[in-house]
């Protein structure tokens, strides 16, 4: 997800605590398995990067209000006593979604983000921002928005409003790495896909080309989210000779994958919510150097330069016919894919989001990246709720 890779990014400028929010149903299940509440979703990747796992007695609440608020203030009180003890002395709140926007009442602190990734209604209609959300919104220092839909409908209620896509790891991506083992069977063209199996995805699409194609190899690396919608669609495409559903892997591993793709594919569902998507595997994709065809999504039209995208199935079958040309796998079309991949590196949009914290603390930063590690004596704390 890309809250990691910007909390990994953050921590080198900054310590940062992640403050996980389990329910009671995660916080009892903790207790059950070994009586410490929840352990953390990762391990840290740097000294400055923390992990706050609540205790077992400081669930995430809904009902009582008051209850919901007393845990919420322990959390955050347990969170800013790790900062403290690794010598802190200013907090930035960092909000990832609005359900946490009590905690800019319930912890005192210096400065506020909140950073949004993605349309909180979840509706495949178009919906008005919620009261709450606009509150918050207006209420934070800085506001940190993943997509030009984004920017349209929530850049203008904070005039501190800053866009920051979704970017990339770039030498993860880039760099070659072997074929996984899982792949060594699989026949070429491979089209592949790499990210969760979710019901924005465009089935009918899926079925119809893997249908008409027995030819090509349809490879989905990633584990499946329970939804109805999409049932059908992966029992009828599983029957298929020439489609593979390999499940999750490691964060780590997706380059490989991706690398050993022919064709990498992002086909959404175009309606009121992916409009404001911005795909986190667009410049994952890109960073390979492979051919990328996709669905006409608002926020992959400016990349039509390096991206193929498709309206309708048989523009599809075309454009992943001529993905596979050689044209389209000459190493000067791979190489201006990657460029434009480099260009959203995380280390260099991260940079868009200190900027800002910066100049509130008049902190000095290097203006390119890479960008250095931080030294031990740094003041700012941002726990991350």
């Amino acid at each position: 997800m890309d809250r990691h890779y910007v909390m990994d990014r953050l921590a080198k400028y900054f310590h940062v605590v992640w403050m996980h929010q389990p329910d009671w149903r995660e916080c009892l299940a903790g207790l059950k398995s070994n009586g410490n509440g929840i352990e953390s979703l990762s391990a840290p990747r740097r000294e400055s990067l923390h992990v706050y796992p609540p205790e077992y007695w400081l669930p995430r609440l809904g009902r009582p209000a008051w209850l919901g608020n007393f845990t919420l203030r322990q959390r955050l009180k347990h969170a800013r006593e790790m900062l403290r003890a690794q010598g802190c002395t200013k907090v930035v709140l960092y909000i990832w979604r609005p359900e946490f926007a009590e905690a800019l009442e319930q912890l005192p602190h210096d400065f506020s983000v909140y950073h949004v990734n993605d349309e909180y209604t979840f509706s495949s209609t178009e919906m008005a921002v919620p009261a709450r959300e606009r509150q918050l919104l207006e209420s934070v220092n800085q506001v940190i928005l993943t997509s030009p839909a984004l920017m349209e409908k929530r850049g203008g209620f904070n005039r501190n409003t800053e866009f920051v896509p979704m970017g990339v790891d770039y030498r993860l991506y880039a760099t070659p790495t072997p074929e996984p083992e899982d792949l060594h069977s699989i026949s070429h063209p491979r089209i592949g896909y790499v990210g969760y199996l979710k019901a924005q995805l465009d089935w009918p699409l899926l079925l119809e080309l893997s249908a008409l194609h027995s030819e090509w190899s349809f490879v989905f690396v990633g584990p499946k989210r329970s939804h109805p919608k999409m049932y059908d669609a992966i029992e009828q495409m599983s029957r298929r000779p020439n489609v593979y559903f390999l499940g999750g892997r490691p964060t780590e591993q997706l380059g490989g994958y991706a690398q050993h793709f022919d064709a990498c594919i992002m086909p959404y569902c175009l309606d009121d919510y992916t409009k404001y998507v911005y795909p986190l595997k667009l410049h994952e994709y890109l960073a390979t150097g492979q051919p990328v065809v996709s669905s006409r999504m608002h926020s992959v039209e400016e990349f039509e330069g390096v991206v193929a995208i498709g309206d309708t199935q048989e523009q599809w079958s075309d454009l992943i016919k001529h993905s596979l040309s050689e044209r389209e796998n000459s190493p000067e079309r791979r190489a201006q894919r990657q460029a434009v991949a480099r260009e959203f590196d995380w280390d260099i949009l991260v940079q868009k989001i200190v900027r800002p914290i910066a100049a509130h603390f008049d902190m000095q930063i290097p203006d390119l990246a890479p960008i250095s590690e931080p030294q031990s004596s740094s003041t700012l704390s941002v726990p991350l709720v």
